[in-house]
């Protein structure tokens, strides 16, 4: 639970959410298509229990939702919401910040491409509202009360 002064970071309330490992490797698995329990499981390796409960709290949170199979079995599909694609670019980030700081020259790793021409994905840059680059020496916070 958030204290007085975190209730109103929205970073903090995304955390709330998105700061598990395992959420976020479940929904850059969602965004690679994947859709059945077994298939997360399969994927990450992780034990059924866990799995459980971070699928339950990204459907209660309202990134996934249950969908009857598109296969038309008896199985049900964690499907991205629109909700939950909206954390694609949060998950692009955190690929491209790993892959400029955390591989060796030459080490293997994936590489996320952009479907339609083959070609690398852009790197992420934060711009102003002009569509200037801007870091975070550039930016500053308020809080914003409604009362």
């Amino acid at each position: 639970m958030l204290d007085d002064v975190n209730a109103q970071c929205p970073v903090a309330r995304a955390l709330e959410v998105l700061g598990d490992r395992w959420a976020l490797m479940i929904l850059r698995d969602a965004f690679d298509g994947l859709r059945r329990f077994s298939e997360f499981q399969k994927n990450l390796g992780l034990a059924k229990n866990i799995l459980a409960t971070r699928l339950k709290l990204l459907l209660e949170s309202g990134l996934l939702q249950l969908q009857p199979a598109s296969d038309g079995s008896a199985y049900k599909e964690y499907v991205l919401t629109d909700k939950g694609r909206s954390v694609f670019p949060i998950v692009v980030g955190l690929r491209q910040w790993g892959e400029r700081f955390l591989f060796e020259a030459g080490e293997a790793r994936s590489e996320l491409l952009d479907s339609a021409s083959g070609k690398p994905i852009e790197t992420l840059l934060v711009r102003a509202q002009d569509g200037r680059v801007v870091g975070p020496e550039d930016c500053r916070r308020r809080v914003i009360s409604h009362g």
